[in-house]
Parts: C-alpha cells; structure tokens; sequence
C-alpha cells in the first residue's frame, strides 16, 4: 500500500487534504511539526510527503525539506510543497530546497490527486 505523509500544523488542514486523499487506497500519516515530520518520513519511508512551510517549532518546511533530500535514506522521497506561501521567491526557495512540486493554498484537490495518481502509477 502506498503511504502519503500530510504535514500541517493546523489539524483541520490535515484532516481535509486527507479527505481529498480519500478516494484511494493510500495510508496517510499526519505530522504537526517538522520535527515530527522527519522522524516520521525516516521511519515510515512514505511515498510522498505534502508539506506545509509554516510550522512551529525547530524546523519548517523548507528545513523539512533540505534534510529529507540531503539523507540518502529520504532523498528519493517525493516532496510537494503545500502552503499559503505563494509568491514566486517562496516557491523558487522552496523547489532550490529540493521540493519537487509546490501547491498554493487554496488548492484544486482534483488538481491535487491528478498529480498524486501521477507520481504514484
């Protein structure tokens, strides 16, 4: 089964993308911090992680990110960014951080789950 890591700080957030997630047969994991995130992405080797860049705590989403792509245990691991952060900079540093996609919140969910259907068949 393939395994989707949703990482928000806000649990409404998480729960909704889930939803939108749950249409398939995935296993979605949650995390509110990024600490909590990479431990997690360590452990479980999810597929791919949707990542928010505001999070409390010692790491965001941008250190998330560079820390998973930098491990070669994580590397591979597909990153989308999912954030308010939406101006031009951001996504730039974001992708510069290894992102390999990057979604602005408000989001299309079917915009969402094409690309997930994509990287996952």
């Amino acid at each position: 089964m393939k395994k989707i890591l949703i990482v928000d700080d806000e649990d409404k957030v998480r729960k909704l993308v889930e939803v939108t997630l749950s249409v398939g047969k995935l296993e979605i994991l949650h995390a509110s911090s990024g600490d909590e995130a990479v431990k997690i992405a360590r452990e479980a080797k999810p597929d791919i992680i949707l990542l928010d860049i505001m999070m409390p705590g010692r790491l965001d989403g941008y250190d998330v990110c560079s820390l998973l792509k930098k491990d070669p245990d994580t590397k591979d691991i597909y990153i989308i960014m999912l954030t308010a952060k939406g101006q031009q900079a951001e996504k730039e540093r974001g992708l510069a951080m290894g992102a390999d996609e990057y979604f602005v919140k408000p989001f299309s969910p079917m915009e969402l789950m094409d690309k997930i259907d994509s990287i996952l068949a």
